[in-house]
């Protein structure tokens, strides 16, 4: 089972912040507070969406079919997470 990267605190719902990055071939660490990639405060349905468009080379059309369902529908699904995206820049 694959785990997503928590954004939320679980006691208080507060953005998380990453603040320790390491590796594990030499140990080197670094830290500090850094935020979070945009793309990784997008649930993963969103994106698993936007790998699949990436994938198609943006052809919503390919993807409706690949999908089995309607053109509209994958085309209302973009503008949403367009939207998200958009809520998520001005915060």
């Amino acid at each position: 089972m694959k785990y997503k990267l928590p954004i939320h605190c679980p006691s208080c719902e507060t953005d998380l912040k990453v603040t320790k990055l390491s590796c594990e071939n030499c140990n080197t660490a670094v830290s500090g507070t850094f935020e979070l990639p945009m793309l990784l405060k997008l649930t993963q349905e969103e994106q698993d969406f936007i790998l699949q468009f990436f994938l198609y080379s943006g052809s919503l059309k390919q993807m409706a079919q690949q999908m089995n369902i309607s053109y509209p529908t994958v085309r209302n699904k973009l503008d949403d997470i367009i939207e998200n995206i958009k809520k998520l820049q001005s915060e």
